[in-house]
């Protein structure tokens, strides 16, 4: 049986005092003054640990490091950046236990969630060690004669990697994995909330085999300052963010004057809809995943369910008899399935997203303001506990409908028609994922071919995986993550013409 108490004295004997929060040149330093800031554990607010503050010439110093170690990392054969990565991807796995202990109390999710996460972002570094030996160029003779073309591949050069707080692990090493594999080194500077298991990635990293310099670490409680100094440097070549839509646009506007290539993986609003031919079986069964998974804290998450009305009576109330099962409590208690959100902040946007709904007519199937406060009631001071809920009856105009909840809230919206449907999943800013659920593969493939989206799941709740490519269209971001393609996000191509 695990305990909470068991992750804290886990991370007691796991976090030497080596680890500052600033890993700069191949060894961990203080910041610049000495500053610190507190990490804490959601589920009651008690302080887990100090970490160091780095002050903007902190930042630079990461960047410096970076840069002097750029050529020689570039240089090195993509085999051996290959076998780096496998390491790194063995021993984080080894140490699955340890991650996800950190991942648990500095974040909250469930223990068992914590470990698919370790598997889920080990697998980028196992993936991207076999993308660094295939990075092809092509030689084809010219359609004018006269000369070949030659094409290779090269590292776009030193990248600034910022990561948010809801997938600790997986986050880093998406970022990390592409960009070694490509032979770019990285500045790494992780969500406030969740610095502890970054610094554990970078020590994993180091032991196996990253050169001193390679990969650098930089916790921040300013990290607007820190940002606007590495992105507005000259020496940087390439940022990729994850996060907010807002942040997002502010990041890209610093990095428009330097033509930095960036990658930015941002904010969504998915609609999960369900046809009237659908599985219901297997839509709830996708759905469960979709919107809870990671206490409902994803970008990828379900935000709205469109359900057309031959089915949403019955879909709605095998949802609710599903999230009303759903134990929360302590991420390292033995059978918790949720968590607290990460901060008062999340529980209080939580709060309103759903008092708007009620206000405007929708009514609570599990969960809503009265379950949470009991479960506020009974569960440790200081946590920011919301109960699995879903609405019935979500009417257009809400704000769930328009804003991205990212907590534990399953907003049903009733339609008559695949065309409506269709019109209500595209009305959104956002792009990222949708999930479509249907018996009839020809209507799965047409409803996906109008959807403005950049994924979609058709009959499956979870798309997130390393072997493919992740991103959105519209306000949801640029670029992609993983598969082939994330790899492409840290090369540049060199033309070279050979006379005959």
């Amino acid at each position: 049986m695990t305990s909470h108490a068991d992750l804290q004295q886990r991370l007691h004997d796991l976090a030497p005092a080596s680890w500052t929060g600033l890993y700069v040149g191949g060894a961990w330093r203080e910041a610049t003054g000495g500053g610190t800031f507190a990490v804490t554990d959601p589920s009651d607010g008690t302080v887990l640990r100090e970490v160091a503050d780095a002050t903007v010439e902190d930042g630079v110093a990461a960047l410096d490091a970076a840069v002097g170690a750029a050529a020689d990392w570039a240089a090195t054969p993509a085999r051996e950046r290959s076998d780096v990565l496998r390491r790194a991807f063995d021993l984080l796995t080894e140490r699955t236990e340890d991650v996800a202990a950190l991942m648990t109390l500095e974040m909250g999710k469930s223990l068992e969630e914590s470990r698919g996460e370790v598997a889920y972002g080990a697998e980028f570094l196992r993936w991207f060690s076999e993308e660094a030996v295939r990075l092809e160029g092509r030689m084809v003779p010219a359609p004018a004669g006269g000369s070949t073309i030659l094409t290779r591949r090269k590292p776009v050069g030193p990248v600034y990697a910022i990561t948010p707080w809801n997938f600790p692990l997986a986050m880093g090493t998406r970022k990390v994995g592409p960009a070694l594999a490509a032979g770019c080194t990285v500045v790494l500077k992780p969500a406030e909330a969740t610095p502890l298991t970054a610094m554990l990635l970078v020590d994993v990293l180091a032991e196996a085999g990253v050169p001193a310099g390679v990969v650098n670490l930089v916790t921040t409680a300013d990290a607007k300052a820190v940002s606007s100094r590495i992105i507005t440097d000259p020496r940087l070549r390439k940022l990729t963010f994850t996060g907010s839509t807002p942040v997002g646009t502010s990041l890209q506007e610093q990095a428009a004057p330097g033509l930095l290539r960036t990658s930015m993986e941002l904010g969504g609003n998915a609609p999960f809809v369900v046809l009237d031919d659908a599985d219901l079986d297997a839509a709830v069964e996708g759905a469960m995943a979709a919107k809870f998974r990671n206490i409902g804290q994803a970008c990828t998450a379900a935000n709205r369910f469109v359900v057309q009305r031959g089915v949403a009576e019955e879909f709605t109330r095998r949802l609710a008899e599903a999230a009303a099962a759903r134990r929360v409590g302590r991420g390292g208690d033995e059978g918790t399935d949720l968590g607290p959100l990460v901060d008062a902040d999340a529980l209080a946007k939580v709060t309103e997203l759903v008092t708007d709904a009620l206000d405007r007519g929708a009514t609570v199937a599990t969960g809503g303001p009265e379950a949470s406060a009991a479960l506020r009631a009974d569960l440790p001071e200081g946590g920011s506990w919301y109960a699995p809920t879903v609405l019935a009856d979500v009417p257009a105009g809400a704000r769930l409908l328009a804003e991205e909840v990212f907590g534990p809230v399953a907003p049903m919206h009733v339609v008559d028609t695949e065309e409506e449907a269709l019109a209500a999943a595209n009305d959104t800013e956002f792009g990222l994922v949708g999930f479509v659920y249907s018996r009839d593969v020809s209507r799965l493939m047409r409803f996906s071919a109008g959807l403005q989206t950049g994924m979609v799941g058709l009959n499956m709740g979870v798309v997130s995986q390393p072997a493919a490519p992740f991103g959105g269209v519209k306000h949801s971001g640029l670029g992609r993550e993983g598969g082939h393609e994330g790899v492409e996000e840290y090369l540049d191509t060199q033309y070279l013409g050979l006379a005959d």
